[in-house]
């Protein structure tokens, strides 16, 4: 097993010494930093309330609390981030360490302090002295993950906290070479027809958009990729889900709440992992009493609560990066040209170390006057460089949430959002006051000439960034007290307006309702889609049997639905169909990974999507996509299931196992994986589960905050708190989960106590 997880036949670094005991969490521990004792509450869903006399201990507490759960899953972020995964798992990885290096932060530090806020830095010193704590115990009884994967963790330091490729992943970068290939292909007009933007398509004075390589968009996708314990390198393609992840979000203030006190849901959109993507954790101090979603690796609390202020975040679609075509001299490879002369691009070198090699790879990294280059083609003597917002001080995805932990009100949060540059989110927020209201949050460039949407020529000097958008630039509103809504998600059309359909009728919502809302199957897209069905009919008799069948149905995506599983392949059958019609082979499979199905294609079908008499075409395309679907779900259904009439349910074919990094042998994966679950809901629904087979997508995550009590408050973070295997909280919420349950986000003395599981005191050394 050992082998096959680290990518080859040697020996671990070190020789693999006997497993460590589970962490300790009762009783007593004294550790290095602290300079008063700290108290550990971990309550019966595994949520830890840290309780300290002093804001370092705090953090100091909250470092060692989250490497003893997450140590594992800390290491592999800050290694995959950085680009190191090969010093651990070989040389497969040099390609996709050295495409994540390219875009690392190259700054000044001390700006880059600045950027949080004073008090920034000494939080994640202390962060990172407590994390370092659970590492020397970890690296004298090495935990089942580290020996398992053939490595000992790093000791850590505050800069490794400074990270923001994660934001880069959420950047959508590949995006403006996608766009290119596609005016490329299809012109101007139809691009803009078949892939809207922001603004209609422009091509930059002096681009030939037939120069801008699919090579470019690949390295910008090898960027972050999620590390994996094979022997080859991970393949570079656009996720199924590209078009589906996001989040929801939305608050009522008093007028529309049965509490007369604002109410406030979250549940965001992320790949699955496990151990989950957050963590759960209570601080409280003086000047601290937070409560919500951390980053494990990071201090503080993105998602959340404090006594007086309640908030959840959304993706928001704002471009924050550009992509340069480069002109090389064909003479001298590191000289590009700028403002019409050549000049040396700065080149520094950045060996990469791999396991099993004596030497490093000697890789460099190459900026010019646009940025850092990312890709080359020889050929054409043309480089690909991208300038992005994270190259700014400040933009470390998540760190900024410091200042919002201690906002005391609306008006303080929203000034606090001014600190955060990445990952660009639409925050809603609610306070005790009844105050509520959105704001979108992050570093916004302003260009001049061009809106970004496509490369731009880096030869000419004239498409250089012009500045930042000021908060009060960017979308925000205040709630009216007289009845407020905001409803956050993404401007996906889909979640959109069945939001607006849940909340239509005006009542008071309960936090009940907004349970039900979260978990809510109802596919808004079919209900536009289906009843295109009612008048036509199908000439094979299956075909007509399943069209019967969609008709009658009620629209909810529900795990023992048979038509729910006939409509999510009718639904992907119709978006290809669409599309192959008018979309180029090449780019086919990624415009429908980014697009998904055009409603209003087929609600008001036009020249643009059809030929000849336009009602006719669309229903044969209709009928034509069904007799797909139909094929799709009798061969994904058991042998003695493949009668005509009978089709698989939803749940059988939509499932998610919570997959560990680890989990590669048969053995490994009954050690480390949590699942199969039987899954509701798809990628237009509220209950987003994505892709159509094998989920990988959805939120593992959700928050509802009730503001008149705040021991009302809900939440899920499946499969557990934990990544230690055997531990109790490894897989403890995943079934609750998975059934629509939510636990207490127990907050006041009184409630944490009452739901009290263990207590470890932690004492200065």
């Amino acid at each position: 097993m050992l082998g096959a997880v680290t990518c080859s036949r040697q020996t671990p670094h070190t020789p693999a010494p006997a497993a460590a005991p589970l962490p300790q969490v009762s009783g007593a521990l004294r550790l290095d930093g602290l300079s008063e004792p700290v108290r550990v509450v971990r309550d019966r869903w595994g949520v830890p309330h840290l309780y300290a006399r002093n804001e370092r201990d705090l953090f100091v507490a909250q470092g060692f609390v989250q490497a003893q759960d997450r140590l594992f899953q800390m290491d592999l972020w800050r290694r995959s981030v950085q680009g190191r995964l090969s010093e651990v798992l070989g040389l497969n990885f040099v390609e996709r360490d050295a495409a994540t290096r390219r875009v690392q932060y190259r700054g000044d530090v001390g700006a880059e302090w600045a950027s949080y806020g004073p008090a920034a830095k000494p939080i994640a010193e202390a962060f990172v002295r407590g994390v370092n704590a659970w590492v020397t115990i970890a690296r004298e009884h090495v935990p089942e993950e580290f020996v398992l994967a053939g490595w000992l963790p790093e000791l850590w330091s505050a800069e490794d906290l400074l990270n923001r490729t994660d934001a880069f992943v959420a950047s959508g970068a590949e995006l403006d070479v996608f766009r290119a290939r596609l005016v490329a292909a299809v012109g101007e007009q139809r691009a803009d027809a078949f892939f809207p933007g922001a603004a209609p398509y422009r091509v930059p004075a002096g681009l030939d958009v037939n120069a801008v390589s699919y090579v470019a968009g690949d390295a910008l996708r090898r960027v972050g990729t999620a590390p994996f314990f094979l022997g080859l390198a991970a393949p570079v393609i656009v996720p199924a889900a590209a078009a589906a992840t996001g989040s929801n979000a939305w608050v009522v203030n008093g007028a529309r709440s049965f509490t007369g006190a604002a109410l406030l849901a979250n549940d965001p959109h992320r790949a699955f992992a496990h151990p989950s993507l957050r963590y759960l954790v209570h601080l409280n101090a003086p000047g601290w009493n937070v409560i919500g979603a951390a980053s494990p690796w990071l201090p503080g609390v993105v998602i959340g609560h404090n006594d007086r202020v309640a908030w959840g975040m959304t993706a928001f679609a704002v471009d924050t990066v550009d992509v340069y075509i480069e002109r090389v001299n064909p003479s001298n490879a590191h000289q590009v040209e700028y403002r019409g002369r050549w000049v040396d691009t700065n080149v520094v070198p950045d060996p990469i170390a791999m396991r099993g090699q004596a030497k490093p790879f000697p890789f460099e990294r190459e900026l010019t006057p646009n940025g850092a280059i990312v890709a080359a083609d020889t050929d054409r003597h043309l480089a690909f460089s991208v300038r992005w917002s994270g190259s700014e001080p400040g933009a470390a995805g998540e760190l900024a949430a410091l200042g919002l932990d201690r906002a005391r009100s609306s008006a303080e949060f929203r000034a606090s959002l001014a600190r955060w540059k990445l990952p660009v989110v639409e925050v809603i927020y609610a306070d005790v006051d009844g105050v509520a209201g959105r704001q979108v949050a992050g570093l916004a460039p302003v260009r001049s000439g061009w809106d970004g949407a496509l490369p731009a020529p880096g030869w000419t000097g004239t498409f250089a960034w012009r500045g930042w958008r000021a908060l009060d630039d960017l979308p925000h509103a205040l709630l009216p007290r007289a009845g407020g809504l905001v409803i956050s998600a993404n401007e996906n059309a889909a979640r959109t307006n069945r939001l607006g359909d849940l909340f239509a009728d005006r009542r008071a919502y309960t936090a009940d309702d907004f349970k039900k809302f979260q978990h809510d199957t109802t596919a808004w897209n079919a209900e536009q889609l289906v009843p295109l069905l009612a008048p036509l009919h199908a000439d094979r008799i299956d075909v007509e049997a399943s069209r019967e069948q969609l008709v009658r149905w009620n629209r909810r995506v529900a795990a023992d639905s048979a038509a729910a599983a006939l409509y999510v392949f009718w639904e992907e059958a119709i978006a290809r169909a669409l599309a192959a019609g008018r979309i180029p082979p090449a780019l086919l499979d990624e415009y429908v990974a980014r697009t998904g199905v055009p409603v209003a294609a087929l609600t008001k079908p036009s020249r643009t999507w059809f030929e000849g008499d336009l009602m006719p075409a669309r229903d044969r395309l209709l009928l034509d996509a069904l007799a797909a679907a139909t094929d799709r779900v009798r061969s994904a259904a058991p042998a003695d299931q493949r009668a005509p009439t009978v089709s698989s349910l939803w749940g059988q074919l939509h499932t998610l196992t919570f997959r560990h990094p680890l989990a590669i042998t048969q053995a490994a994966r009954r050690r480390f994986n949590v699942g199969p679950f039987e899954q509701p809901g798809y990628s237009g629904t509220l209950l987003s589960t994505f892709p159509a087979l094998d989920v990988n997508g959805g939120a593992s995550f959700r928050e509802i905050i009730d503001l008149a009590d705040w021991d009302r408050s809900a939440a899920t973070n499946a499969p557990g708190q934990s990544g230690t295997p055997g531990t109790s909280h490894f897989a403890d919420l995943a079934r609750p989960w998975a059934g629509g349950e939510y636990f207490p986000l127990t907050f006041t003395d009184e409630a944490v106590q009452a739901n009290t599981e263990s207590v470890l005191t932690l004492q200065p050394r």
